[in-house]
């Protein structure tokens, strides 16, 4: 099997890694993290209007550039290396997915009166993504419950219809990037069943509570209270679970993509530090009990980055099949990720925790990536179902 990029997959990897490389600063992103907005917004619409990888995965008839998963993991990657805030793989990957797939079903209605229905009065799936590529808007999933976990598709969250309208009543939980967001995509159940929700967050949205709070790895997320809140019914009705079961694999495969570019970047720092830090009169580098250290670190990588390419070349397959590749990979990244990042700063020593160095907050971002679109122990659970005989 060839894994080898094309020539314009190369130039959308080049282009990127040195836009972050000269105009990406760790410090700049950590201190808008804490302390500012959690985000920089001029990154954001310089990744729409400079580098267009908004819309990677997209068609171009909303303004995309029609890629597809490799493109979309060739980006993720990039932005793990350089430890991205910003919510690419929220909005662009599993946004982006949900919504279009909401316009496709629409569209394959041939109905005009329920396609304008489905996909919003003013505001519809296919200009919201217009917007979206352009840098306009920020589009964060709310589909975790307390009482749920990991399993998207147990939902008590209720919509009902008063009139026109659909009503929302219930709660979501550890909702990543929602205090950032522009619009939120809700799911909920109707008399039909799952079904998926657009609320516009454009000005003070009645009955609609949240309750921001910074993650591990500072990250901005929020528990949100939905009292009442009018929402727009994206896609059908009560048939909302396969796309959203296909938009937590491709989220999935996505955060897998940056844990690889995490990791290597990790490993390039520890190794580096590894030649300068003095021990006993030689670089610690030198022992051969630590570069066996560093070697087993290497292999778990490679491991990883085996796992993506598995899962990226099967997000279009069937939906078992597609499944089963993603929690091989979710699972296999989600140990290397734990093993790579302590490892780092056990080699590291006390320095691999200061703010001062960047090897702790690559630590605490691969430690998040281990729940992010289930856990490790979810999909490693899940992949056992899918190949049991």
């Amino acid at each position: 099997m060839d894994f080898t990029l094309s020539d314009e997959q190369e130039l959308l990897r080049d282009g990127l890694t040195k836009f972050l490389s000269t105009r990406y600063r760790l410090e700049s992103s950590r201190a808008a993290a804490k302390t500012g907005a959690g985000w920089q917004p001029e990154i954001w619409r310089a990744f729409a209007d400079e580098l267009g990888i908004l819309g990677a995965a997209l068609p171009e008839r909303v303004g995309g550039i029609g890629g597809g998963p490799v493109e979309v993991m060739v980006i993720a990657e990039a932005l793990g290396y350089a430890l991205v805030v910003e919510p690419y793989v929220d909005t662009a990957v599993v946004a982006g997915g949900l919504l279009l797939r909401a316009t496709r079903a629409s569209e394959a209605t041939g109905d005009r009166t329920r396609a304008s229905e489905a996909t919003g009065e003013g505001t519809g799936a296919s200009e919201l993504l217009r917007t979206l590529v352009a840098g306009e808007a920020i589009v964060a999933l709310a589909a975790a419950e307390a009482q749920s976990g990991d399993r998207w598709q147990d939902v008590i969250t209720t919509a009902r219809r008063e009139g026109d309208v659909w009503v929302l009543d219930g709660a979501k939980i550890v909702a990543l990037n929602a205090p950032l967001a522009t619009h939120l995509l809700v799911t909920a159940t109707t008399p039909a069943g799952l079904s998926l929700f657009l609320i516009d967050r454009d000005g003070d949205t009645a009955g609609l509570t949240l309750r921001p709070f910074r993650t591990v790895d500072d990250r901005w997320a929020a528990d949100i209270h939905l009292d009442g809140v009018r929402a727009t019914l994206l896609g059908e009705e009560g048939a909302a679970w396969p796309s959203l079961a296909q938009a937590r694999d491709e989220g999935a495969a996505a955060v897998c993509a940056e844990a690889v570019g995490n990791m290597r970047k990790v490993l390039a720092d520890t190794i580096e530090y590894s030649k300068q830090r003095q021990q006993f009169g030689a670089p610690i580098g030198s022992f051969q009990a630590l570069q066996h250290r560093m070697v087993d670190m290497h292999i778990e990588l490679e491991q990883a980055v085996a796992a993506v390419y598995l899962a990226v070349l099967n997000l279009q397959a069937e939906p078992a099949q597609r499944a089963r590749a993603v929690s091989a990979a979710k699972a296999t990244v989600g140990r290397a990720a734990r093993f790579v990042g302590q490892n780092a700063v056990q080699l590291h020593g006390g320095m691999g925790m200061t703010e001062e160095l960047a090897i702790g907050h690559y630590f605490k971002r691969l430690t998040a990536v281990q729940y992010e679109f289930g856990s490790t122990d979810f999909h490693t659970a899940r992949y056992a179902a899918l190949t049991r005989a």
